[in-house]
């Protein structure tokens, strides 16, 4: 995005062309999407629960700063630049059918445990039929 590093990346107040509530439309279904809250993001990212909360709501009154962006596309596992491209109209497919490696693995891990659990579950049905001990 090198390209477009012009008055959008570098202006303290609002540039015009700017899609603030795209950014904050991003930002609240990626948030749902990964049960994060404002608090654990805020952790996560740096960025301070306010100002976390003002790009929740499309940044109105004043721009955030580029680093904060890219802070917080970091911490959502997205490029550092991601927010900064839906901010400008370079909007990138983050579709459901597009999970990153992370959230493949981590479904996975969500998958192993409830195996687990079912698995001790069935082997104690069957330790209480085999001794005869389940209820009828």
């Amino acid at each position: 995005m090198d390209h477009v590093r012009g008055s959008v990346y570098t202006a303290r107040g609002r540039v015009e062309g700017e899609d603030w509530q795209a950014v904050a439309d991003a930002l609240n279904a990626r948030m749902a999407a990964r049960r994060i809250g404002q608090q654990a993001l805020a952790t996560a990212s740096g960025v301070s629960v306010a100002t976390l909360r003002q790009v929740q709501h499309g940044a109105h009154g004043r721009r955030v700063q580029n680093a904060t962006l890219s802070a917080i596309a970091r911490a959502l596992d997205w490029p550092d630049d991601y927010l900064i491209g839906v901010l400008v109209g370079n909007r990138v497919s983050d579709t459901p059918g597009h999970a990153t490696d992370q959230e493949i693995l981590a479904g996975i891990g969500r998958i192993e445990q409830r195996l687990d659990d079912l698995s001790h579950r069935l082997a104690a049905v069957e330790e209480l039929v085999t001794t005869g001990t389940a209820t009828r």
